[in-house]
């Protein structure tokens, strides 16, 4: 099969393994996949990963139990024991066992074919449309922050990043009605966020007064932290949703004078994602600025890192 794969380098393999599937694994036929930060870093050394790439997709069940074959799907990327403690108390996403999709220990989604654990699996409903569920993955992540720190109209708001993620969580704190701001680098991604309603600005444009009840990191980088201690109030709360291949050297002191709560946050809800895709309460269709077969894959990479380009997508076995 058709492969993209990081083995010290990105190569295309059009000769590739299939999977073979462990019990209580299903293989899914990939119809579209999304580029992500996370993929990028992987390159740069993040995780020590080797393997197929890739943990945004949708695709079709082609093996697996008789109830899900055929069935369109979009998929967990944390693969777990459910037997751990972490597990049995709820925190899967946390397993002591993992393996995550393209990232950690288990091969990702940019190839004709992933094998997934059964229950990882959510069925994609007819109310979105493949590029729409390409987005379920991301978005879950973005509504993982609501998940974790509450958020009241009052509040001063600031997400600190305008890429891919950014927004996605820009737009879901919006529909939480606090007093909400995008600070970024990229005009166009900021313009995103102006056109639907929601306050941004450059981030040389915005002086680092320290009066935002809550900071969102979504920079994707080592100077994320720093950036949003100078944003937030004594006693606010920052979370933080940037993973990078690279070191982060960050004066913590502030955070300890000014005693401010650090909040990790990564994966998040699919259902919640994916119903707020049915309801059309975020835009993500708007995101994507361009696909490629994945043939053209070096092309793809390249335009996912070109500030002109939100999102990018590879048609694999396009429907």
């Amino acid at each position: 099969m058709r492969a993209i794969c990081f083995e010290d380098r990105l190569i295309y393999d059009d000769n590739r393994p299939e999977p073979a599937p462990t019990n209580g694994d299903a293989v899914v036929r990939v119809h579209l996949a999304g580029i992500c930060a996370t993929d990028h870093h992987i390159t740069r050394g993040y995780m020590g990963f080797r393997g197929i790439v890739g943990h945004e997709c949708v695709g079709t069940v082609e093996t697996g139990p008789h109830e899900w074959l055929g069935k369109r799907v979009v998929c967990e990327i944390n693969c777990v024991c459910r037997q751990c403690a972490q597990c049995q108390s709820g925190l899967s996403n946390h397993c002591s066992r993992r393996t995550v999709m393209g990232i950690r220990g288990r091969d990702g989604c940019f190839a004709d074919l992933v094998a997934v654990p059964i229950h990882n699996l959510h069925e994609a409903p007819n109310a979105i449309t493949d590029e729409e569920a390409v987005f379920v993955e991301p978005l879950a992540a973005a509504m993982q922050v609501v998940k974790q720190v509450p958020i009241e109209r009052r509040m001063n708001v600031a997400v600190v990043g305008s890429g891919r993620l950014g927004l996605l969580v820009a737009q879901v704190l919006a529909t939480t009605g606090c007093r909400l701001e995008v600070i970024g680098r990229n005009p166009q991604s900021l313009l995103f966020c102006e056109k639907r309603g929601i306050r941004a600005r450059l981030i040389s444009d915005t002086p680092a007064k320290a009066d935002r009840d809550l900071v969102v990191d979504c920079t994707g980088s080592p100077d994320g932290l720093a950036a949003a201690i100078g944003f937030v109030r004594p006693r606010g709360t920052i979370v933080l949703k940037s993973t990078h291949a690279e070191p982060s050297a960050v004066d913590l002191a502030p955070i300890v004078v000014n005693e401010i709560t650090v909040v990790g946050s990564r994966c998040g809800p699919f259902a919640d994602a994916i119903h707020a895709l049915a309801r059309r309460e975020v835009d993500v269709s708007s995101m994507v600025s361009r696909s490629y077969k994945i043939e053209r894959w070096a092309e793809a990479f390249e335009a996912s890192q070109q500030a002109g380009n939100i999102k990018v997508l590879l048609k694999i076995n396009p429907r």
